[in-house]
């Protein structure tokens, strides 16, 4: 038996029972491969919840919990979120399997070179936010107006915000992917692109206002990537 689905080829005609049997296929894939994701994550999530807590000032590398069960679930989320991130490739291989048979053989191999920039750009955002956008942020919080409160950090609520930057730092770097895309599709051209990067760095303004991250330190460090690429397009 085969361990993966079988593609189809261009223009290869199926029945509709194929075609579902064939999602199915690949559905059960995708899970799997997130249920063995999950276990690699929830074995190092000692080490991934260290990892996360390192951009916290010295006094918070510790944050705090609320109920008896937070813990358990603040853990699993975490590892989960992780989990969804280690078996994005093979999701998003078996997705584009799926839908490959749609497009002729050279515009599927554009689009393989095309995720794997996405790929690499995406990682190269997470690695922005977490060195370069979170930490900063975090100084920021975390000693804003601090002599009229108490502050203690929640674990739940500080593995969302750190997540949710993450991931918006990322999609901020997927900016050229989409561009790029919309360029193949001439929906854009070139030329366009110099006439209105204004409104290509206003969007990116926005865009980075929009992010979890509310201080001014984040929000400018968010946009910078996006509106450079807009700029030099």
């Amino acid at each position: 038996m085969r361990p993966f689905p079988r593609r189809l080829r261009h223009g290869e005609e199926a029945t509709l029972v194929e075609h579902l049997g064939e999602l199915r296929a690949r559905l059960i894939v995708a899970l799997l491969a997130l249920a063995a994701a999950f276990i690699v994550t929830y074995t190092f999530h000692g080490r991934l919840l260290n990892w996360l807590n390192r951009p916290l000032p010295q006094h918070f590398r510790k944050p705090v919990t609320f109920s008896p069960i937070e813990p358990f679930t603040t853990s699993i989320w975490v590892s989960l979120w992780a989990a969804l991130l280690l078996a994005l490739p093979i999701l998003f291989w078996q997705l584009w399997a799926f839908l490959a048979p749609a497009f002729e053989e050279h515009r599927q191999r554009s689009v393989f070179v095309l995720v794997a920039f996405a790929t690499a750009l995406g990682l190269g955002g997470v690695a922005f936010g977490y060195f370069v956008v979170l930490p900063p942020a975090i100084h920021f919080l975390t000693n804003y107006d601090s002599s009229h409160f108490t502050i203690l950090i929640r674990a739940r609520d500080y593995y969302r915000f750190a997540s949710f930057v993450l991931l918006g730092v990322a999609l901020a770097f997927e900016v050229p992917v989409f561009v790029l895309a919309l360029v193949r599709l001439r929906i854009l051209t070139a030329t366009k692109l110099r006439q209105t990067w204004r409104m290509g760095v206003f969007v990116m303004t926005v865009i980075g206002v929009l992010l979890p991250g509310v201080d001014p330190v984040s929000t400018i460090l968010s946009v910078m990537p996006g509106a450079g690429r807009g700029m030099t397009a």
